[in-house]
């Protein structure tokens, strides 16, 4: 089988490889915790260059408006995007947020796909609540009939790219019993609508969440994205391409903290010679490579499984992320362990790169979570 890129695949790996690292300081000033000066949580300017050279666009079909859209031009791109520890919000924008109104909205609300493309508009996907964890069927936001508008109440949890988000895409329930997958509805709201509240804050790895409050917010019923109470498959096709898109975001990463740490084995000397040259170093380093590679054919795996069925590609997908999850957070440990000490400060980048591999592993289902369902869906 072959695995090479395709030719349009390898010019953009190329051009977005030479984007991000020679606007390297300025993805590493994004990403840092205690930049309060950005309230948006990435750089506005790499956004609008990424648009301009068809990233954005690779992530949706020809049908959509873009070019590409296939599960390996998702992980073309969030691999490099991982590879150079870039925050910016392609997977709440793009992958999440534009996948949907592609999937579901009327030609009115499609419009915004072309304005996603060219780095316009922003989105956040509001699903997740307090007690959902990782269910997308748990969903306790009411959306109440009110003559010809729809009245929206509940709690939203760690709602990323809330802040910078032009519209939101709010998850709420119109019929049957918190748990069900029918009776879910989504709708378009834009940020600024009275009754919204944000409570935003800096994410670890970088990049800004929120706690979205809604109070009574009114809608007029041309908001609903789609049928009432059926959005619930177009979610979990989101969800499913987002998740291949992080697990090919932490590949990226991953390869960064390995080859970090093999040109820290090569230029720490110890005992007059580089402490890459020690037995005990190398087979640890030999570990990570060997982890790498399994990390690689599981995002492969997934990518193309992703025009499969619902069921297969809920199967693949936890098998990837499981596998994924055990092997960056190996990876994590083991690179900081090599460096030692100065692996753990703010100045170096791989503390950086660290944090988000281990904390990729806690959105849309960590490795036990991943594992759970893989057996269900075995089972099956």
């Amino acid at each position: 089988m072959n695995f090479d890129l395709t030719e349009e695949r390898q010019m953009l790996q190329d051009s977005l490889r030479r984007f991000l690292r020679d606007n390297q300081e300025a993805l590493r000033a994004s990403t840092r915790l205690g930049n309060a000066e950005n309230s948006l949580g990435f750089d506005a300017g790499i956004w609008t260059k990424l648009a301009e050279l068809g990233v954005i666009g690779a992530l949706f079909s020809e049908e959509e408006g873009g070019f590409a859209g296939a599960g390996f031009d998702l992980t073309t791109v969030f691999e490099e995007l991982g590879r150079a520890g870039a925050v910016e919000p392609l997977l709440d924008t793009a992958i999440l947020g534009g996948g949907l109104i592609a999937a579901l909205g009327t030609e009115t609300q499609k419009e915004l796909v072309e304005q996603i493309i060219g780095g316009e508009v922003h989105l956040a996907l509001a699903h997740g609540e307090p007690n959902s964890r990782y269910d997308l069927a748990q969903v306790e936001t009411t959306a109440k009939a009110e003559g010809d508008d729809i009245i929206l109440t509940g709690r939203k949890a760690v709602v990323i790219n809330a802040e910078a988000a032009d519209y939101l895409i709010v998850s709420a329930r119109e019929s049957g019993a918190t748990g069900d997958e029918e009776g879910i509805s989504l709708f378009l709201v834009p940020r600024d609508s009275a009754g919204l509240t944000l409570r935003s804050y800096a994410l670890l790895a970088g990049g800004r969440a929120a706690e979205v409050d809604l109070d009574g917010l009114r809608l007029s019923a041309d908001a609903r994205l789609g049928a009432s109470g059926a959005a619930y498959a177009a979610l979990k096709r989101a969800s499913n391409r987002a998740e291949v898109a992080l697990a090919a975001e932490t590949l990226g990463a991953m390869e960064a903290a390995t080859e970090m740490t093999r040109e820290y084995l090569l230029t720490r000397q110890q005992f007059g010679r580089p402490i890459g040259s020690f037995q005990a170093l190398q087979h640890r380093m030999a570990t990570l490579l060997i982890e790498l590679e399994q990390a690689r054919s599981a995002v492969i795996n997934a990518a193309g499984h992703l025009e499969t069925s619902a069921d297969e590609q809920a199967l693949q997908i936890s098998a990837a992320r499981n596998l994924v999850g055990r092997a960056g957070r190996l990876v994590a440990e083991e690179s900081i362990q090599l460096h030692g000490g100065i692996a753990m400060t703010e100045e170096y980048e791989l503390a950086h790169i660290a944090k988000r591999i281990v904390m990729a592993d806690h959105r849309f289902g960590d490795t036990d979570t991943q594992l759970e369902r893989f057996i269900d869906q075995s089972a099956a």
